[in-house]
């Protein structure tokens, strides 16, 4: 069996408002093998994009244990926490998150400068990473002066700057055409080939089903069933809907 790369351990997320609690992620407890393309699937609402942000170390849980490469993630100071992000995960969002006032190059540098990379092999990395995502001739374009196909592009290449093994992909084709919605999808599909694990969030079954191996289907914070594509047939490996 591969070993886990992210162990959830009963992981709550709650948010306080007045009297009320907002239980965005209750209770949740999964496992994600290294080098697979896991989707966490589930409507607008579901707790998937918390649990997405739980497990990319940018919020901490209200309970539970997340463990990555067996170390408590829950248990590191935030400049820790912050190496963790640079070097081991990768982000790339529906809202591509680009900084719009440096160019497409600088945009995908920045993450190696945090890691104090030197200028020259920031720029070589950059210009590689350029070519990889088919955009070697916009390296000097601003966001604004790009299609949403190409930011997406600049995006994915900023999210491997710094080689990292996780890719989380949060609604990476929601502001995207479906063509071009494919190609950044055959790019992710790509990066696992090499190894990459990724996870994806989505309220998308057909997209879900067709690129994914693993699927979490989440609802009102909690998973209800965990699917599996094998042989290419997709199978319930464990359902949770009768708690």
């Amino acid at each position: 069996m591969t070993p886990s790369l992210i162990d959830l351990n009963n992981v709550k997320k709650y948010y306080y408002m007045g009297d009320s609690i907002v239980k965005a992620v209750d209770g949740v407890s999964i496992k994600i093998e290294k080098g697979d393309f896991v989707a966490i699937m589930g409507p607008s609402g579901s707790g998937k994009s918390t649990l997405m942000n739980l497990v990319g170390s940018l919020d901490l849980a209200s309970e539970g244990k997340i463990f990555l490469n067996k170390i408590n993630i829950e248990n590191l100071e935030e400049s820790d926490l912050a190496q963790v992000r640079g070097k081991q995960i990768g982000f790339i969002f529906q809202s591509f998150n680009l900084i719009p006032n440096l160019t497409a190059m600088e945009n995908i540098m920045l993450p190696m400068m945090f890691q104090g990379l030197d200028e020259f092999n920031r720029e070589e990395k950059a210009l590689e990473l350029l070519k990889i995502v088919g955009l070697s001739d916009r390296a000097d374009h601003y966001p604004n002066q790009l299609s949403g196909g190409q930011q997406q592009r600049v995006a994915i290449a900023r999210a491997l700057a710094n080689d990292p093994q996780i890719i989380l992909a949060d609604e990476p084709t929601g502001n995207l055409d479906t063509k071009t919605g494919e190609l950044v999808m055959k790019f992710l599909e790509d990066l696992n080939k090499k190894g990459k694990t990724i996870i994806m969030v989505t309220h998308d079954p057909l997209r879900a089903q067709k690129h994914a191996r693993t699927i979490y289907w989440i609802k009102d914070g909690k998973v209800e069933k965990l699917t599996r594509k094998v042989k290419g047939t997709w199978k319930i490996i464990k359902s949770f809907s009768g708690d």
